[in-house]
């Protein structure tokens, strides 16, 4: 599966020139097809995306067509208007009579009634009147379905419309014909004000970002625009207050509220050296913060600039009925054609009755409805997943995570916390203090977790720590140094046996400690074993439910580990699922290419390490706490690393197939309902455009449901 990094396009090739532009007077999802259509077409243009939610159209200009001027024509000549984005504009809330789509619906309607009055007044230019009142509100409709064929676009929603207003007339059914067009508008009026909606539920993020910070200038501080902020800069945040900018902790404690950017419930106790992001909310204390990200860059915007990549990128099935639509448009004009024709001519049927029956099946026919279907759905589960702290990078993605039949976890800092502490000290010769002096002093100059957690666990005894010289990894098996004149070496219990002797009762201690789930470090001095260090990595709390919860949804667990076979199985044990132990990375990739061949997987790390085998399932999924390189290695990432987040994702994936599958059949089963009953000479013009509008009505508000799913268990 193809990985996107979030920040796409900062790190531009010289050949292209990554250009945005914001459209304006999208009707509805059907025009992101004619708009691509039609620039897609133009020399020196590449990777064309339209975002029907954002109204952003990002494409890639070819070196030597530095101007956009001719894809502006383009997409104006459609009957669009072109606006470059301005980052730095204020949000301003546009209600819906101040649209232009509004206000047409308005003149629409007043047209409507005053053809109804007038007609009473003039019933015998009352055709007239309502005619009138329909070419004036169709005339933006036919303008763009001219303009839509003049581009080579001719088979639109404007022109089914434009047809079966115009043929209405004709047939003298003026006043169906007026009620068509104002039906049809308030559709696509309410589709405008549902993508709306779901464009400012994730827009409400960015609103989060305070506008102004307190910067630390000598002994005091100066409030200045959050986004001047630059990296390295040292920002005051109060109780109360919320983070400007993303940074870590210089001065002072607190508790953190990440709620709305990670979707974590619990504040964190945060303090020197700890990471905060933008927009968290600061609940006790007075902090430090050292920047390390501009406000361009910060968690906020990279969620955002995710979400509009995400919701640009179709999901297979999206692409589906893209293709479908476009031979089912010219298909229902034909049909409709036929329809209207055939009976006529062949049984000498009535012209004007089977032309309305051809005119309503036109209206019928209408794909608004089957478009929209998939990229609400899938732009309302990317909204709402985001909102609680599932980024998804794509449809495709989204679609794809509901399929997987097995979930592969990495185990440490994914099913654990990821920071092992010392459980058991054992001695065998000497006294304590000298062991733990020894083994720490030759594990105070790594970074390693094990070493970490030996170190703090002997500072924590009051042990002081010796100088220690010629120090030496042993290539994966451990570390070695001398201290005071004595050779040290802490390695692997397996790696220990070959330098040291170890006697009956020791192994045995050894193998008991390992069969608990602990890791073993042996501490070797001069060739005998001096003592042990015991370490476990805890389970995440939830590890467990998750276990549980996908066993539920009938999604096999695996754990893959480079961890000791006892540890390994110690672990799984607690959790009831499969595990394979003592991995190396090109054996993790084996094991993905072998579980593959039984379903689709998805592979769950930490994104760093495990960045090979989450690349080689079908699914990536990075539990990363938000870092950079878990929101760009994998697919999906989940913020506040939970265990439980993998089947949620699962399961807001599941419901957003599911409400797929309901807007396609409530948009195909209308059509269908309302063919047969065209055919037998009950529906009327204005039912058949109800019938579409409906459709679209029930198809938005059916997605619109997803931005309150809530995975509860």
């Amino acid at each position: 599966m193809e990985r996107d990094s979030i920040l796409q396009g900062q790190d531009m090739a010289t050949e292209a020139k990554k250009t945005e532009l914001v459209i304006d007077g999208m009707d509805c999802a059907s025009c992101v097809n004619k708009i691509e259509g039609v620039v897609c077409k133009l020399p020196g243009i590449e990777n064309v995306s339209l975002n029907y939610t954002n109204q952003k159209l990002k494409f890639d200009i070819k070196d030597g067509f530095d101007e956009t001027g001719h894809v502006v024509t383009a997409i104006e000549k459609l009957g669009y208007k072109v606006v470059k984005p301005q980052a730095d504009a204020p949000q301003t809330v546009t209600r819906w009579w101040q649209t232009g789509k509004g206000r047409l619906v308005i003149f629409s309607g007043a047209m409507l009634a005053l053809a109804v009055v007038l007609s009473l007044v003039l019933p015998d230019y009352a055709d007239y009147v309502y005619a009138f009142a329909a070419l004036v509100a169709l005339a933006p409709l036919a303008k763009k379905a001219v303009m839509g064929a003049v581009a080579g676009q001719p088979f639109t929603i404007e022109t089914l419309v434009t047809i079966a207003v115009i043929g209405a007339i004709v047939i003298n059914e003026a006043p169906e014909a007026a009620v068509v067009v104002f039906l049809f508008l308030i559709g696509e009026l309410l589709e405008m004000m549902a993508a709306a909606k779901a464009r400012s539920s994730v827009q409400a993020l960015a609103d989060l970002v305070p506008k102004s910070a307190f910067l630390v200038v000598g002994d005091g501080t100066r409030e200045v625009a959050a986004d001047s902020l630059k990296i390295g800069d040292v920002i005051e945040v109060r109780p109360g207050g919320r983070v400007p900018a993303d940074g870590v902790i210089a001065e002072g404690q607190t508790s953190i509220d990440e709620a709305a950017v990670t979707g974590e419930s619990m504040p964190r106790r945060k303090g020197v050296g700890d990471g905060v992001y933008a927009g968290s909310i600061n609940a006790d204390g007075v902090i430090r913060v050292t920047v390390e990200k501009g406000a361009e860059n910060n968690m906020i915007a990279r969620i955002l600039q995710m979400v509009e990549d995400a919701e640009a990128s179709k999901a297979p099935t999206a692409r589906f009925i893209d293709d479908f639509s476009r031979y089912y448009t010219p298909g229902v004009i034909v049909v409709a054609a036929l329809i209207a024709i055939i009976p006529p001519l062949a049984f000498g049927a009535d012209w004007d009755a089977w032309i309305y029956k051809g005119l309503a099946i036109l209206l019928i026919g209408c794909p608004c409805a089957l478009v929209l279907s998939t990229p609400a759905a899938i732009t309302s589960g990317i909204s709402s997943g985001a909102r609680q702290g599932l980024l998804v990078k794509g449809g495709a993605v989204l679609e794809a995570i509901g399929k997987v039949a097995q979930v592969a976890f990495d185990k440490t800092g994914t099913l654990t916390r990821g920071k092992p502490a010392v459980t058991d000290v054992r001695v065998f010769s000497g006294n304590e203090d000298q062991m733990l002096a020894l083994a720490g002093s030759v594990e105070a100059g790594s970074s390693h977790p094990l070493a970490v957690a030996i170190v703090d666990e002997v500072v924590a005894r009051g042990v002081k720590l010796k100088k220690a010289t010629v120090s030496e990894a042993l290539s994966g098996r451990g570390v070695q140094a001398r201290v005071g004149g004595k050779l040290v070496t802490i390695a692997s219990p397996r790696y220990g046996q070959e330098i040291a002797k170890f006697t009956k009762e020791q192994q045995d201690e050894i193998a008991a400690l390992e069969g608990d789930g602990k890791t073993v470090a042996v501490v070797i001095v001069d060739g005998e074993l001096s003592g042990l260090f015991a370490l476990r990595d805890e389970l995440r709390p939830d590890a467990r439910d998750a276990m549980q919860e996908l066993a539920a949804m009938d999604v096999r667990a695996v754990m893959l580990t480079g961890d000791n076979a006892r540890t390994g199985a110690a672990l799984a044990k607690q959790l009831g699922i499969e595990v394979k132990s003592e991995l190396l990375p090109q054996d993790k990739l084996d094991q993905i290419e072998a579980l593959k061949a039984q379903g689709n997987i998805a592979m769950v790390g930490d994104g760093i390490n495990d960045a090979p085998a989450l690349a080689r399932s079908d699914v990536g999924i990075a539990m990363g706490g938000g870092t950079d390189v878990a929101l760009e290695t994998a697919d999906a990432a989940l913020l506040h690393e939970r265990v439980r987040d993998v089947p949620a994702l699962i399961a807001l994936s599941r419901a957003t197939m599911a409400n797929i599958h309901q807007n396609i059949s409530i948009a195909l089963g209308l059509k269908a309902v309302f063919l047969v009953t065209t055919l037998m000479g009950v529906t009327s013009l204005w039912m058949a455009i109800l019938a579409d509008t409906g459709a679209t009505v029930l198809v938005t508000i059916n997605a619109l449901r997803l931005l309150r799913y809530k995975f509860v268990k």
